[in-house]
């Protein structure tokens, strides 16, 4: 289940503080292919709650392949989306890998798929 649904389930069920608990007491969380799916309002504000509360607290390894620039599409709302990435970046190594998906690489080598154009991407 993506995170998003999982802590939506846990507000509806009136568990979001002990599912924000459970995701703050690992030493590294890794949340991964954030903006792949749209977020609502609602979602981005516990996203934002479970930000905050691991912030300084725990490492965290967070992937996209959209960068910064597209932030207010991801989370909406341009208020929160600064909230999140400045809490994100604060103390962060940022690496951004420019090139082909490793997941086709195989399939270009024996000429299923043409090599896709190379876009520029935030992981």
């Amino acid at each position: 289940m993506p995170l998003i649904a999982f802590l939506t389930k846990a507000y509806s069920k009136n568990r979001i503080e002990e599912s924000l608990k459970f995701y703050c007491q690992s030493k590294l969380l890794i949340i991964d292919e954030t903006g792949y799916i749209p977020i609502d309002r609602h979602g981005v504000h516990l996203f934002f709650k479970l930000i905050s509360r691991r912030y300084d607290k725990g490492a965290l390894i967070l992937t996209s392949n959209r960068g910064f620039s597209q932030r207010n599409e991801i989370f909406g709302d341009p208020e929160i989306a600064t909230a999140i990435l400045n809490r994100i970046l604060h103390h962060s190594t940022t690496i951004n890998i420019k090139g082909n998906s490793y997941r086709l690489r195989e399939k270009v080598k024996v000429g299923l798929i043409r090599e896709p154009e190379v876009e520029e991407s935030l992981a």
